[in-house]
């Protein structure tokens, strides 16, 4: 029906026109109620029945110039046929058509005009007596027609909020879905970046102690050579965590080991210190103080984490390093430092500028994102004297 709504209309006209006919026969004031007559209707008011069946053909693609060309055959029969055949059905059709395909005042608006001015013609104007009960039977079908479209209209439109807000809703799940997806993925390559940074910075560095000292200091090379060991194979087992998760076709579950934290900042630590950069660690977090939540535990610990890889990798020889972790308040402060090694450059005559995330790699980006994800903030820059500055502040509550 939806696909053909031509052929619809035709075989309701039809209906309509047999409906019409029919009807036409039909005699409300027999003898002992209503019958059917045998004599047939007038000509004139045959012509008028086929004219107002053809007209609904095209309801719905000139709708309200159909419900003017009924009204007006209905018009004629009221005023001029004896007895009168049942043309107002096609008005009655009309009006329903209008009023599930417009707004609710049009409908009353032209419904009302259309169920006064077809009783009051036919009270006044036509052979019956004004009280006829076809002239009230005529008031009570133009009513339940506007009524019935009305109630058909707002139904629909009931249908389609229902429809949208359900299509609204879905594309909100799959929006909510890809913003998951970015986020779990962004999380993913901050912690491949942590661990593959730091691991093969520390590979790097042993290697080449080992390089060096090979051939007049072997023990010094073995000791090298066993923390190139250690810190691939950390660096395989946590890649291995990782890329396991994602392996995983139903709901990852529980990871067996716990996340990394300041629990195992001395192991951390230590690493760095075999790779030959002093590090001196300060924690102050109290004693009587709730212990850190999961979530703040592991960004401080990443932040560390890339704030000495970074100071391994790109700062002079003869560097050394400063960590403090301090809760004041409802946060944690992080901050790590380095005096930028042998050759570092003096105090500038001016405060360098800030670095506000225009610049940097990975590391840095990933350091603030990790803040800011929990409601804090990161700032790394350049120091006085030279050197280097990362300072975080992570909300604890």
């Amino acid at each position: 029906m939806r696909a053909h709504p031509l052929a619809t209309d035709a075989v309701l006209a039809l209906g309509a026109l047999v409906s019409m006919v029919v009807g036409s026969f039909a005699d409300p004031h027999g003898p002992h109620g209503p019958t059917f007559e045998t004599q047939p209707p007038e000509p004139f008011s045959l012509l008028l029945i086929l004219l107002g069946a053809i007209a609904l053909v095209f309801r719905r693609r000139h709708t309200r110039a159909v419900l003017a060309v009924t009204i007006g055959l209905s018009l004629l029969e009221l005023t001029t046929g004896e007895p009168r055949a049942p043309v107002a059905m096609s008005a009655v059709i009309a009006l329903y058509t209008l009023a599930s395909r417009t707004d609710r005042p049009t409908t009353w608006r032209i419904g009302l005009l259309t169920m006064a001015g077809l009783t009051g013609v036919a009270m006044l104007a036509g052979p019956l007596p004004w009280y006829a009960q076809e002239n009230i039977g005529l008031f009570a079908w133009t009513g339940m027609a506007a009524a019935a479209g009305d109630a058909v209209r707002s139904r629909r439109a009931f249908v389609d909020a229902i429809r949208e807000r359900a299509e609204r809703a879905e594309r909100t799940r799959e929006e909510e879905a890809r913003r998951r997806v970015a986020e779990e993925r962004l999380r993913i390559a901050r912690d491949l970046h942590d661990v593959v940074a730091h691991h093969i910075a520390l590979v790097n560095v042993q290697a080449g102690v080992a390089a060096h000292v090979m051939d007049k200091r072997p023990d010094q090379a073995k000791e090298a050579l066993s923390h190139v060991r250690d810190a691939s194979r950390s660096a395989l087992n946590e890649l291995r965590a990782t890329v396991g998760l994602l392996r995983q076709s139903g709901d990852p579950e529980a990871p067996t080991e716990p996340a990394p934290g300041l629990a195992v900042l001395d192991e951390l630590v230590g690493t760095f210190r075999h790779a030959g950069l002093p590090v001196k660690v300060m924690v102050e977090l109290g004693r009587e103080r709730d212990p850190l939540p999961a979530a703040v535990d592991l960004a401080a610990y990443r932040v560390i984490q890339e704030a000495l890889t970074n100071v391994r990798k790109h700062a002079g020889p003869e560097v050394r390093a400063e960590v403090s972790v301090v809760r004041v308040g409802a946060s944690v402060e992080v901050t790590v430092l380095d005096d930028g090694g042998a050759g570092a450059d003096p105090a500038p005559a001016d405060p360098p500028p800030a670095d506000d995330g225009a610049g940097g790699g990975h590391g840095l980006l990933g350091m603030r994102e990790r803040a800011t994800a929990l409601g804090g903030s990161c700032f790394a820059g350049p120091r006085f004297g030279g050197g280097y500055r990362v300072h975080a502040v992570l909300p604890v509550v």
